[in-house]
């Protein structure tokens, strides 16, 4: 129905010898679609795939989606599944996940959740055989294990986000009491995504100088209130959310964005995602949160953190906690 508007320049070969980037995002509810956006708008990929057992509403989501295409970088955007529009794609999100019902235990709810895992990683191992794993599902350090145990991937393809988002939160709580860029600031949160997750403050520091001048045991009692209060807030901040408006989603949807782009640009960036843990800190065969380098090829190396005996013993018992769940979920 159109005119011909383009003319072909034959002498061009009709080949693509540049290779694209292909994502799968697997849930469609706030954080998938929070993911979708951040990814799209910072132009991550050139095709990405958003999955939904809701395939109506997906659809929805796409075409709203679509409508802005001209404000930003051209991404083939697409509703569809790993087993049809997303084959071999390079990264694989996955946000899906069972809600909690009145009642239910977390363990339960895990079980479903295993359960939902169990037929998603299906087609996505016949699927996308070479692609890396970026699980997103709370609580994310045992559904990266799940992940990891379910699909047979090498364990360096299987990340979960981890303590990112934590550590975001802890470095701009920070830099907000010192009246500087968040970027300035290098400080961690390491272990489990939840409750038992530790503050490393050992190692915090502003262009090299500690934001602790002493130990944790040789600060006075108001010193430790301080920074504990500190800590309470980044703990707590999902919490504090969640009561207000429900749920936590953008600054998730940016964490998510910031591995994606570690891996696909190969930046070898230091981010503390969560995987597998063998022998490091003497923790064996569990999933947590520790600073690792990004690259194409997912996380290859860990960072070995000078941690004071005090952090090395809540990082163990942060381990505890996991392995304790992973147990009872008999995988």
């Amino acid at each position: 129905m159109f005119e011909k508007i383009f003319a072909l320049n034959t002498e061009v070969e009709q080949t693509n010898t540049l290779r694209l980037r292909k994502g799968v995002i697997i849930g469609a509810g706030q954080v998938g679609l929070a993911c979708a956006y951040s990814l799209l708008i910072q132009n991550c990929f050139d095709e990405l795939v958003l999955q939904d057992i809701n395939t109506e509403k997906v659809e929805g989501e796409v075409m709203d989606l679509l409508h802005g295409m001209s404000f930003i970088a051209p991404t083939e955007l697409a509703a569809g599944t790993v087993a049809d529009a997303g084959k071999d794609a390079d990264i694989v999100i996955i946000t899906a996940g069972a809600a909690q019902k009145p009642g239910e235990t977390r363990l339960d709810l895990l079980g479903r959740n295993v359960a939902i895992y169990q037929n998603l990683l299906d087609d996505v191992v016949k699927h996308c055989p070479h692609a890396i794993l970026l699980i997103v599902t709370n609580p994310v350090d045992i559904m990266t294990y799940v992940a990891l145990k379910i699909s047979g991937f090498p364990s360096s393809k299987v990340i979960g986000t981890g303590t990112v988002l934590d550590t975001s939160r802890f470095r701009s709580l920070l830099a907000h009491r010192l009246n500087i860029d968040a970027r300035s600031v290098q400080a961690y949160i390491i272990g489990e995504h939840g409750d038992s997750e530790v503050p490393v403050w050992s190692t915090a520091n502003v262009a090299g100088r500690k934001l602790l001048s002493q130990d944790w045991e040789q600060l006075d009692s108001q010193k430790r209130e301080y920074f504990t209060a500190i800590f309470e807030r980044v703990k707590n901040a999902a919490y504090e959310i969640i009561q207000r408006k429900g749920y936590t989603s953008y600054a998730i949807g940016l964490a998510v964005t910031d591995i994606v782009e570690a891996i696909i640009r190969s930046q070898e960036r230091i981010l503390t995602v969560s995987g597998l843990v063998d022998g490091l800190y003497d923790i064996e065969d569990v999933c947590l949160g520790l600073p690792r380098v990004i690259n194409e090829k997912g996380f290859f190396k860990t960072v070995n953190l000078n941690l004071s005996l005090r952090e090395v013993k809540h990082l163990r018992l942060s381990a505890n906690v996991l392995q304790d769940v992973f147990e009872r979920l008999k995988l």
